[in-house]
């Protein structure tokens, strides 16, 4: 009975250290982030912060079940602060409530620590120190939206949570071996990557050189990037290595982006295709950084200027990358029937030349009669193609200056996924 005794003491007294604890962090990040405020311009800081705390504390060991003492000291505090905001609005003419709402998170952090685990009320007082410390950013990053911003998340939380969820997970036909489902959970991920890399771009690196581009733009599509490289590569001077790295990275990129979209599909074929594509991604980052680094002018990098980032989420491109999906499903079922392997095989170097995408997605997708291993050959046949096209490409839209690093890094990766091609 002693001993229990005793442990509930314990338990009591060291929930009312984490409450003045929690109390007094709270109180101190509004002081220091309000240090050149005037006095009297908040109601209290750390010292009334940790009152309201324990006053939220002592009511609640002392309430009861029904908790009505808890219930009437929290309105007793909700009056006195809005009695504080009133004043505020009639005498200041400020409307802000966001020291009003952290008093009240603090009043419940008794309640949180006894009746939930520990690391609820932490991960909220750790909530409330990030908000209330990153203001000032909040401000600087809202000036960076403009009218368009919350129409692409509606549209992707339209695609992604309420056409998704609708569409039928069974097989369209015999003939199509995908479902609705699948085929827009295509576009839904590939957007997603899309929306990211989007995102990264407007506000991370909104300043971003041709490096960064490659980086960032192979996450959707190295082959459109390596065409926008190549052509920005005759309207800049310097050393042009750095724009020829940046299409080296914007490839390798692409090996990690499929080797997601295979385990997102067909986790048996991520697990095959993880070696292959892992090696030829850090290859490729790898020769995109021997080549960035021999650059020692930085010309190139400070004069790159990028075209304006655009919607990634546009309703048209979803409709059309769905219609190849199916185009594609329809005609790997066709050429397996009719010429196997092999005709998969050298269907995967002709898709190549085109967004290799869709196609690869619904090889991932389908329930066709495959081995990985074929699956895992037809996957490296494509991007080996694809990047024998996108090495044509840049040397067609390019400055002959990035000839010679590219034809170098492309000739490296090719050989290698063709060695791959042989012994997988």
């Amino acid at each position: 009975m002693l001993a229990q005794h005793y442990l509930n003491i314990s338990t009591d007294l060291i929930n009312l250290l984490l409450v003045v604890v929690f109390s007094l962090v709270i109180g101190l990040e509004l002081r220091q982030n309000n240090l050149n405020e005037k006095a009297g311009s908040l109601f209290g800081t750390d010292r009334t912060h940790v009152f309201i705390g324990l006053l939220g504390y002592i009511l609640f060991i002392l309430s009861g079940p029904k908790l009505w003492l808890y219930i009437s000291g929290g309105m007793g505090v909700l009056l006195l602060l809005s009695i504080y905001y009133h004043h505020k609005i009639i005498e200041k003419n400020q409307f802000g409530i966001t020291s009003i709402l952290v008093a009240l998170i603090t009043y419940t952090l008794a309640p949180l620590i006894y009746t939930k685990p520990l690391w609820l009320p932490i991960a909220v007082v750790t909530i409330v120190l990030i908000i209330v410390e990153l203001k000032g950013y909040f401000w600087k990053l809202s000036s960076q939206f403009d009218e368009n911003e919350f129409i692409i998340l509606a549209k992707f939380l339209l695609i992604s949570g309420v056409v998704l969820p609708l569409l039928s997970n069974q097989p369209i036909s015999a003939q199509i071996p995908v479902s609705p489902f699948k085929i827009w959970a295509s576009v839904v991920v590939i957007s997603g990557i899309s929306y990211i890399s989007y995102l990264i771009k407007k506000f991370v690196f909104p300043q971003k050189g041709a490096f960064i581009t490659g980086l960032l733009g192979g996450l959707y599509s190295s082959t459109a990037t390596t065409i926008v490289l190549a052509k920005k590569s005759k309207y800049t001077t310097g050393n042009y290595n750095q724009i020829a790295a940046a299409i080296i990275l914007a490839t390798g990129m692409m090996f990690f982006r499929i080797l997601f979209l295979a385990f997102v599909f067909k986790a048996s074929a991520g697990k095959a295709l993880a070696l292959p594509m892992i090696l030829l991604g850090l290859l490729s980052a790898l020769i995109a950084l021997i080549i960035y680094k021999t650059d020692k002018n930085v010309t190139v990098e400070n004069n790159f200027k990028e075209t304006e980032v655009k919607n990634p989420l546009e309703f048209k491109t979803a409709l059309i990358f769905a219609f190849l999906f199916v185009f594609f499903s329809l005609l790997t079922e066709y050429v397996l029937k009719w010429y196997g392997h092999q005709g998969l095989h050298i269907l995967s170097f002709i898709v190549g030349i085109t967004d290799i995408d869709p196609f690869l997605l619904s090889l991932f997708s389908g329930k066709y009669h495959i081995t990985i291993q074929t699956l895992v050959q037809a996957t490296l046949i494509a991007v080996t193609s694809n990047n024998l096209i996108k090495l044509i490409y840049a040397l067609l839209l390019g400055n002959r200056k990035i000839w010679r690093p590219l034809l170098i890094a492309f000739g490296l990766i090719i050989t290698a996924g063709i060695l791959l091609i042989v012994f997988v």
